[in-house]
């Protein structure tokens, strides 16, 4: 796939789903854009992503430490991780490793993808067809008033923590993970 096909995304936020089921929704945000990628995951793969993002340490490896330790012991590097297609709401992703003499592409889920992709430090990239697809666009960048943010208000510094709180919950119930980010990254800064 050549590059002018490819868009390049990054992680904006994990959360929780609505139901029991144990799902939590990854949001991926183009990295020179607008739309964004929600990506259901399981509780396994989100607490991977979760732990390495927060650079939680495990006392044991779990498999995605293991994926890590047992390419760096075969002198393979994760070069990058493509979400290639989309298929009745399935997503389907490659992890493209390389050596000094080759290039290996290895199928994955992008769960599994992205948990090995943030240890590795690669970049993430995703076909447009799929983010033309399943991908949303934010209407407006700064979606305060859409969570109940009045306009005098808009900086999250001037915000209490308890104001905070709510915010965050109004965020993540009207799915706007961008802002829920955005507080609880301020709500960690005051902890």
């Amino acid at each position: 796939m050549d590059k002018k096909n490819k868009v390049k995304l990054e992680i904006l936020g994990l959360s929780s789903g609505k139901s029991d089921s144990g799902s939590f929704a990854l949001v991926l945000g183009e990295s020179e854009g607008k739309r964004r990628l929600p990506i259901i995951v399981g509780i396994f793969e989100a607490q991977a992503i979760a732990m390495e993002m927060e650079e939680i340490v495990p006392n044991r490896p779990m498999t995605h430490d293991l994926f890590k330790s047992f390419s760096s012991k075969f002198n393979f590097e994760v070069k990058e991780i493509f979400i290639s297609d989309i298929k009745e709401g399935v997503f389907f992703s490659k992890i493209i490793c390389s050596n000094s003499k080759k290039e290996i592409v290895i199928d994955s889920r992008p769960s599994d993808a992205i948990a090995i992709a943030i240890r590795f430090k690669a970049d993430i990239f995703v076909s447009e067809r799929v983010l033309d697809e399943a991908g949303i666009i934010l209407e407006d960048e700064s979606n305060h008033e859409k969570v109940g943010v009045s306009s005098s208000k808009k900086n999250y510094e001037d915000m209490s923590i308890k104001e905070l709180n709510n915010l965050l919950e109004k965020s993540i119930s009207s799915e706007n993970y961008e802002n829920a980010a955005k507080i609880r990254d301020e709500i960690k800064k005051r902890n």
